[in-house]
């Protein structure tokens, strides 16, 4: 028996700040290094959260402050083409291309022509693509210092 799988972009925790928020958000760059960040709970009981958990909410609070809203999603998750279509800001179609030709890793589910693909794989795809837009940018801007004809 087959389950429909949730969409995991769907089920991913979505913050945006507003301008009040965003003002607050921008001194939290301020925070010195042996900060803590501290939970309390119901009980006035004080939970010292962990560093990693730190750096991820001061991360999260800079892209926040420049107006840009935050996605949380373990980097584990695995995702549909149309998901990593989405997150990648392609098509569809462009994406299976790319799974086809390998050019980002994908699983097929057993039994099935379904395919997942892990965000890590995801997300280093789009820095190599990144890095070799910024070769070509940088190539050009040479070649137009330098006088030369392209």
């Amino acid at each position: 028996m087959l389950v429909a799988r949730a969409g995991v972009l769907a089920n991913a925790v979505r913050v945006e700040a507003d301008s009040d928020d965003r003002e607050l958000l921008a001194h939290l760059g301020d925070v010195a290094e042996d900060a803590q960040l501290v939970l309390r709970g119901p009980d006035s009981r004080d939970v010292v959260l962990p560093e990693p958990l730190l750096a991820l909410v001061l991360a999260a609070a800079h892209d926040l402050a420049k107006g840009n809203a935050v996605l949380a999603l373990p980097m584990e998750a695995r995702l549909t083409p149309s998901e990593t279509a989405r997150v990648l800001g392609l098509s569809r179609p462009f994406v299976a291309r790319l799974l086809d030709e390998g050019e980002i890793p994908s699983q097929h589910l057993p039994g099935s022509r379904h395919r997942l693909v892990r965000l890590t794989d995801v997300l280093e795809f789009q820095a190599r693509r990144e890095r070799r837009a910024e070769g070509r940018r940088r190539i050009m801007e040479l070649a137009e210092e330098a006088d030369l004809p392209y």
